[in-house]
């Protein structure tokens, strides 16, 4: 299996090190070819090894930053004051191949502006895009974006984000996907301007496989391979989904082991079929990939632990042998 080294910023999330440290170490475990650079405050992230007794793991070695992005402070002051930032260091590691992905839970906007600073995009692209693999009725994949890299766009913007996530989607599907774009209707005339203009685009677009409009409820309906919009929608149909499957998921625990007999019954009759739900657990899908970059970058959530996105990150560096984002 070919090796990975992940630059995580692991002054990013809510959390910091608390999180990030033991996230690392459980990850080697689960990748024996996994290499992990954890970047951030020297004095914290060993003092979260020394309790893990991992001090001396081969695999795991620190890059001292004396500073961190607050999740408060705008892209433009980032780009202003990161340096000697736990993300900035991250993200040169990765411009001086050094490392072959970042990692970040920190400040979204300002991961976005100092990725398009350092990395730089590749031709044709003006903004990146935060993208998504989420999971459809039929145990297929459907990739969402824009998340919340971008709340306001044109129409040319959201055409290029409708490229990206087709060329990400048929890498992992080996056949071409199929294109939606989010609306408020399947028809024709509905839609604000900058809908309509781009759903003409991709109409002429003869090398994409474009079905027209999605509604928010057809999501996950197998409609579509890749939905795109801009991200303030993405990022509250997302959010919004997230919670519907976190209410999905409560209740059915709470219907189902509520009593010691239901719990058994339970457990001896739906076993199989209640393993099947884990999988609607949001916390399962934690990270989306930054697209448009002469870079792997991956935004993880700020309150999870990212084992899966480690996952995904092998899986993805293994198939293009590191090539993806170049492609």
């Amino acid at each position: 299996m070919t090796g990975l080294t992940i630059a995580l910023d692991a002054m990013g999330g809510d959390f910091g090190p608390q999180v990030t440290v033991p996230a690392s170490v459980q990850a080697l475990l689960h990748f024996p070819s996994l290499e992990i650079i954890l970047v951030g405050d020297k004095s914290q992230i060993t003092t979260q090894l020394k309790h893990l007794d991992q001090l001396d793991h081969p695999r795991l070695s620190i890059r001292h930053a004396a500073k961190s992005i607050g999740n408060d402070e705008r892209p433009s002051q980032a780009l202003r004051n990161s340096k000697d930032s736990s993300m900035r260091i991250a993200l040169d590691l990765v411009s001086e191949n050094q490392a072959d992905a970042c990692v970040s839970a920190g400040n979204t906007g300002a991961l976005m502006a100092l990725s398009k600073y350092i990395l730089k995009l590749l031709p044709g692209v003006d903004r990146p895009a935060l993208v998504s693999a989420l999971p459809n009725m039929f145990g297929d994949a459907v990739w969402l974006l824009d998340l919340g890299a971008n709340v306001s766009v044109d129409a040319d913007t959201l055409f290029q984000f409708a490229v990206m996530g087709a060329v990400i989607a048929e890498e992992q599907m080996d056949k071409q996907p199929r294109v939606a774009l989010l609306n408020i209707g399947e028809e024709e005339i509905k839609g604000n301007d900058l809908v309509k203009r781009c759903s003409e685009m991709l109409q002429q677009c003869q090398s994409l496989d474009y079905v027209g409009y999605v509604e928010g409820d057809q999501l996950y309906t197998g409609n579509a391979d890749v939905i795109v919009c801009d991200g303030f929608v993405g990022n509250i149909s997302l959010k919004t989904s997230e919670g519907v499957a976190k209410l999905f998921l409560s209740k059915v625990t709470e219907t189902l082991f509520s009593h010691p007999v239901k719990k058994f019954i339970a457990k001896w009759l739906f076993s199989e079929q209640l393993k099947e739900l884990k999988h609607l657990n949001p916390d399962q899908y934690n990270g989306a990939s930054l697209l448009g970059l002469r870079g792997i970058v991956v935004k993880s959530h700020g309150r999870q632990m990212w084992l899966r996105l480690c996952t995904q990150l092998q899986r993805q560096f293994t198939k293009s042998n590191g090539n993806y984002q170049k492609k």
